[in-house]
């Protein structure tokens, strides 16, 4: 006689019997809501693996202060200390899964508050790519547009001008020796990268390198 299949539902992969201890214990994580629809489950579950996941992005003052301000378990720092050192794929599956199990049991505040150390990680990379495009405009403003210098000096008062000048009208003789070509990107010269430099570092003190590579569109400019 055959057996009646089990029913339930599968979250990561995993099959959950209806009445288990696993079914049970997400559903109270869930505030014990038994009308909680299995989609909105799995989507929950999905979203705290995601989480637990993005935690090996956040540097360790970050995972210090939630492991001491919002009671972060030795266990899950532990684990997602462990992960890092992982190379391994299937050991790394298997430590991302446990980690995802760890993050199931956090409450919501814990929760909230790796969420809010996520994003506050994030907005300085914004703000730098946001840096980075001002520093692009004023530099195309300042080889096409003659009063743009004008303008930029109101940004930095302490602009070498004479200097300025010259690189400006250094990047318009190379943008006219070397004309665009249909289907090619504009090819820029030396000038036209330091002016870019001068741009970046007067906008972003703190992060701008000195280096002369820049964020551009135009990957192909010329030495």
């Amino acid at each position: 006689m055959s057996r009646k299949p089990t029913k339930g539902y599968f979250v990561r992969g995993q099959f959950v019997a209806e009445g288990s201890e696993l079914d049970l214990e997400l559903k109270r994580e869930l505030k014990g809501s038994v009308d909680m629809s299995k989609t909105d489950l799995k989507k929950h579950s999905d979203h705290l693996q995601e989480l637990g996941e993005n935690l090996l992005t956040l540097n360790a003052s970050v995972m210090s202060r939630l492991q001491l301000a919002h009671g972060l378990s030795d266990k899950l720092t532990d684990a997602v200390a462990e992960a890092r050192r992982i190379t391994n794929f299937e050991g790394r599956r298997r430590q991302m899964q446990y980690i995802g199990k760890l993050m199931r049991k956090l409450d919501e505040a814990a929760v909230a508050a790796i969420e809010a150390a996520l994003e506050e990680q994030r907005k300085p990379s914004a703000q730098a790519t946001l840096a980075l495009h001002q520093a692009e405009q004023w530099r195309d403003k300042l080889v096409s547009d003659d009063d743009a210098l004008t303008r930029w000096l109101e940004q930095d008062p302490q602009a070498d001008v004479q200097h300025l000048r010259a690189l400006i009208r250094q990047a318009r003789k190379d943008a006219q020796a070397t004309p665009e070509r249909p289907g090619e990107a504009p090819r820029h010269g030396k000038a036209y990268r330091e002016i870019f430099q001068i741009v970046r570092t007067a906008l972003t003190p703190d992060q701008a390198s000195g280096s002369d590579t820049e964020g551009d569109t135009n990957h192909n400019e010329a030495a």
